[in-house]
This record gives C-alpha cells, sequence and structure tokens, in this order.
C-alpha cells in the first residue's frame, strides 16, 4: 500500500509518498502525480524518506511526469533510503533526475 500526502507552498507543491510502490499500487503514485501536473503545479518535490522499495512500475511514473514537466517545470526527489537510490542508479535515472539529501535541499534548489 502506498500513501501520498500533497502540500502546496508558494509556487511549488511537494509530495511525500510512504510505502512499497510496486506493479500493484504504482499507479496511485502516477496518479497524484498527474493530479498536481494536471492543477497547473509543475515545480514538484518528491519526498521518499518513507518509500522502502520502488519497482520499475514507480520508475516509469516518474519518468512519465518528468517528461510531462519538460520545458514547464521539473521533478526533484528528496531523501531516497538507500534501496531505492540503488534502483535508480541501476536503472540510470540517477542522472536524469535531480537526487537531494532533503526536503529543504530540494526546495531551495529552485
Amino acid at each position: 500500500m502506498i500513501q501520498v500526502e500533497i502540500s502546496d507552498r508558494q509556487q511549488l507543491t511537494i509530495l511525500e509518498a510512504a510505502g512499497r510502490i510496486d506493479s500493484s499500487n504504482a499507479s496511485e503514485l502516477g496518479q497524484a502525480l498527474s493530479s498536481v501536473i494536471g492543477r497547473g503545479r509543475t515545480h514538484l518535490v518528491l519526498d521518499l524518506a518513507k518509500v522502502d522499495y520502488m519497482s520499475s512500475a514507480g520508475l516509469r511514473e516518474l519518468v512519465g511526469a518528468l517528461k510531462r514537466l519538460q520545458g514547464n517545470g521539473d521533478l526533484r526527489l528528496a531523501q531516497p533510503s538507500e534501496r531505492v537510490l540503488e534502483v535508480m542508479e541501476i536503472a540510470g535515472l540517477d542522472t536524469i533526475f535531480k537526487i537531494f539529501p532533503s526536503i529543504a535541499a530540494a526546495v531551495e534548489s529552485y
């Protein structure tokens, strides 16, 4: 099961995900991202501190959101666990996404 909490802060939106993201629920993360983007929010920070596992299905949702934002905004990642970061590195996505050690650092990067 995955939980995604969304909070708007001035010009950016922070999404805090929690749980295990796999093929059975990755679409929930994708729907949360699409909903935020659909509201015109284009500067996003996704907090992954409470995500203990992410499969390739979850990574696909992140890449899809990043593509939707290209040229209009960005999706920055904060606090991925070692396991999630390792999966991203294996997939080569650590070079595509801007990854930060804290939410504050990700917010300040905008």
